[in-house]
């Protein structure tokens, strides 16, 4: 299936929280949008790896994404190395995007940065004629290099280069991120496991808070920020938000 958005993330969750607006506004346009997770997310404080399976299906199924795919890579000691470039290479190819939404180069998480390069470099890599990869069946993979990599936002702030408007479908965005249960909502019976960075309700407060604070920037109630290794280019001014600020 050729996607002309895949969004990927270390953890299931990342996507949610990052750019999960936009995949919903560009999936609303027509676009077809996919979801690849690295790692399964074993390392988590809170909630089973079968947990996270759960909650990820249901938050695809609540942004409309054509596909969700889980690589396995080791959460916590993947590498930015030739064995995981090939296999994220070879995801890269299968799916064919034009475009990319990828984990942050530099964050609190150290996961979060080490995948951000990865994405990066295999992105360039898999432009590669001479990398050779094969799929499922065994057929040689053809090159392929999506047109953009654009670096969501996470804990720490980065100023953004792009800035997309979610308000129309911030509700929709929200329900996703709260799909995961067990890793936002701390219940009184603990059965979920002990209180952690992200589970407090201050933690989804601040989510709100950066989208609020990021569409204030150009005009509307809610955005969301990228940061691009690439300059960033439009081919009229209609896509320009049109608001006095």
């Amino acid at each position: 299936m050729k996607l002309d958005i895949l969004a990927i993330g270390v953890h299931p969750d990342d996507v949610e929280l990052g750019c999960s607006g936009t995949l919903i506004n560009e999936i609303k346009n027509g676009k077809k949008a996919g979801i690849l997770d690295l790692t399964q997310g074993e390392l988590g404080t809170r909630g089973t790896i079968e947990t996270r399976y759960a909650e990820a299906a249901r938050a695809a199924e609540i942004i409309g994404v054509h596909v969700r795919e889980n690589l396995k890579m080791r959460d916590g000691f993947f590498r930015n190395d030739e064995e995981h470039q090939l296999q994220l290479i070879s995801a890269i190819r299968k799916y064919q995007p034009d475009i990319i939404l990828a984990n942050a180069l530099d964050d609190r998480h150290p996961d979060h940065g080490r995948a951000g390069h990865l994405i990066s470099d295999a992105c360039f890599l898999s432009g590669l004629v001479k990398i050779e990869t094969r799929d499922e069946n065994g057929n040689i993979q053809p090159k392929w290099r999506p047109k953009y990599v654009l670096h969501y936002m996470q804990d720490w702030y980065h100023e953004p280069m792009l800035l997309i408007d979610i308000s129309d479908v911030f509700e929709q965005r929200m329900k996703a991120v709260e799909a995961y249960t067990t890793q936002f909502y701390t219940n009184m019976s603990g059965e979920d496991g002990p209180q952690t960075y992200i589970s407090t309700p201050d933690f989804l407060d601040s989510i709100i808070a950066r989208a609020r604070m990021l569409g204030k920037r150009i005009g509307v109630k809610y955005a969301e920020g990228f940061v691009s290794e690439k300059k960033i280019g439009i081919r009229n001014l209609d896509a320009l938000i049109a608001v006095e600020t």
